[in-house]
């Protein structure tokens, strides 16, 4: 029961609004861990991050564990999910990794691993009382500093491209108001180990937060406006069985003009022939045997072709 105990209300209200902001943060890679048992591949992710989470929540606990004393429990809780869900990713990642990728996984895995018996045994054999708490303490602050600080890369990705793409806005949130209930936590528990950590993460969620805000507005979609391409007319007159184009680009107004009047054409030949234009219409007359009386009118309509400049 001493586990569960707490001497302040607001121990227990920012520590169970902790644990609920961390699971939201611990289960927010799971859309890429779907897409990456979706595709049967890493997709050039990087195992690092998660198995340093893996770590960290490992040592917190450990902290939680040796310490004791008011509402440790809600640490207990927060970092023994960490641990499963951190532990789940890598191996996730690990199934689905290249051979090469796994082996840097397994070298991270290692020395992770090495690191944290180390730092068991150790504190176990040559530290007592307090000391111990302390000492481990410092050290969970130490990897919380990493994980905090990751998203510095980030951050200067931004900067650099003036573009908000590459920072997930709704993570960014939850990382402050993470460490926003933990710094309140550890105020309550007078515990220095939790409230270090917490300022530095609040600090550096807050830059996210302006950095987004101040980039989103920078960022204007620029409308690209319709371009239409000017229309290319061809105008074919027809004489006998040829066809001759005529680029009306380069026709005047007064050759326009000349085009609208009545034209009459008349080629030789034993059966004489008649093409008229008439304003855009044109119209063939065919006289036989010579009669201008016998003749066969046919309409044409006049042909338009539209080709891009």
């Amino acid at each position: 029961m001493g586990l569960i105990d707490v001497h302040h209300p607001l121990v227990l209200v920012f520590g169970i609004l902790g644990n609920i902001v961390s699971i939201g943060v611990y289960l927010a890679p799971i859309p890429t861990f779907n897409a990456i048992r979706k595709n049967r591949s890493t997709m050039g992710f990087q195992s690092l991050p998660y198995v340093v989470s893996l770590f960290s929540a490992l040592m917190w606990l450990y902290y939680a564990l040796i310490k004791g004393g008011d509402g440790t429990f809600l640490l207990i809780t927060i970092n023994a999910i960490g641990s499963i869900v951190e532990l789940v990713y890598v191996i996730i990642f690990i199934m689905y990794a290249t051979p090469n990728a796994k082996k840097r996984t397994f070298k991270v895995l290692s020395a992770t691993t090495t690191l944290s018996l180390a730092i068991l045994l150790m504190s176990y054999f040559f530290l007592h009382g307090s000391i111990r708490s302390v000492v481990v303490g410092w050290i969970c602050v130490a990897l919380s500093v990493c994980v905090f600080a990751a998203p510095l890369t980030i951050v200067w990705k931004v900067v650099k491209t003036k573009s908000v793409e590459f920072m997930p806005f709704p993570l960014s949130c939850l990382l402050t108001l993470c460490a926003m209930m933990w710094f309140a936590y550890g105020v309550y528990t007078k515990d220095l180990c939790v409230m270090v950590p917490n300022v530095l993460g609040f600090i550096l969620g807050i830059i996210q937060i302006a950095l987004y805000k101040y980039y989103k507005q920078k960022s204007k979609v620029i409308s690209i406006p319709e371009i239409k391409l000017p229309e290319h007319v061809v105008n074919i007159k027809a004489s006998n069985s040829e066809v001759y184009p005529v680029d009306s680009s380069r026709s005047s107004d007064s050759e326009i003009e000349e085009e609208e009047e009545i034209e009459i054409k008349t080629m030789g030949g034993d059966a004489g022939e008649v093409v008229e234009q008439y304003k855009g219409a044109v119209t063939a007359m065919a006289m036989v045997d010579d009669d201008p009386c016998g003749v066969e009118i046919v309409n044409v309509k006049p042909i338009l072709i539209m080709c891009a400049a």
